[in-house]
């Protein structure tokens, strides 16, 4: 088993709970570990035999294109997308993380970590 991860993975995306929130956007970041088998990977330096990095990277644009009123809804179609594109995953940890949230004082930004 190993782990790869894509960590601090930046976006300006339109979630929110707030109609406001969807309509003005803000900065989110993504953090990603995913465990799977990487022997294969490891012995032969192909990357047809791990999981692509920039496949990755496009698979949680593709989510964070679409809005959402929930951070955690954000994690649970993260990873969804990756158990569904990749049979070989064991484990997808997805953290999401919103800057400067609408709480009435100052939070450089609120985070959830799903694990599943």
């Amino acid at each position: 088993m190993g782990l790869i991860s894509l960590e601090g993975m930046e976006f300006f995306a339109y979630h929110g709970y707030y109609d406001e929130e969807q309509k003005i956007g803000n900065k989110y970041s993504i953090d990603l570990s995913i465990e799977t088998d990487l022997s294969n990977a490891a012995e032969s330096d192909r990357l047809k035999d791990t999981i692509n990095y920039e496949e990755l990277y496009q698979l949680v644009l593709s989510v964070m294109q679409t809005k959402h009123r929930l951070l955690e809804h954000v994690a649970h179609d993260i990873i969804e997308k990756i158990k569904a594109t990749y049979g070989s995953v064991k484990e997808v940890t997805v953290g999401v993380s919103k800057y400067n949230p609408p709480i009435g004082g100052i939070c450089e930004r609120a985070k959830v970590i799903i694990t599943r």
